[in-house]
């Protein structure tokens, strides 16, 4: 079945970074598509999840998981003070040794794979009563390492039983 059939929700990012697109919502498993706007980028698509999560599971208790169908961006939770953004781009820059790379495809964004998979693919977030799990200063973000691109993402939200 394609998931990208029926109605498309487009819901605007609180704080405008991205268009945040919810295709043919689920009870269990959903996509959600992240258009960004820069080469790298750290985007909070918390208010989006939720939402996902209060539609699916208003009243339950479970885990959300996410994961990005991308081997160039990634997913985590963190803190977005203003200006931490810009830190972590600057720190994740710094963690890249400047090698020569073998990628066939594109050497030059051997360094967007590599942090990647140093960030991560994927989180799994609690949640309770329809609402998702998160300490005071967290917020779920996707780290954009090679962009402006359309970024695809699965939700899978699964109450207990």
């Amino acid at each position: 079945m394609n998931l990208y059939f029926g109605v498309t929700l487009l819901l605007r990012n609180a704080l405008g970074p991205a268009d945040v697109f919810l295709h043919k919502p689920s009870k269990v498993m959903n996509r959600i598509s992240v258009k960004t706007r820069k080469k790298r980028d750290v985007l909070d698509i918390t208010k989006t999840v939720e939402a996902l999560v209060q539609k699916s599971e208003p009243e339950g208790t479970g885990i959300c998981n996410l994961f990005i169908l991308h081997t160039t961006a990634a997913l985590t939770t963190a803190d977005l003070d203003p200006g931490t953004d810009l830190d972590m781009l600057d720190a994740f820059e710094a963690m890249i040794p400047k090698l020569h790379y073998r990628h066939p495809h594109n050497p030059a964004h051997v360094p967007d794979h590599i942090l990647s998979a140093l960030i991560g693919t994927s989180v799994a977030l609690p949640f309770d009563h329809g609402q998702i799990v998160l300490g005071t200063w967290q917020r779920i973000v996707l780290i954009e390492l090679d962009g402006p691109r359309e970024r695809e993402l699965v939700v899978t939200v699964t109450p207990e039983k």
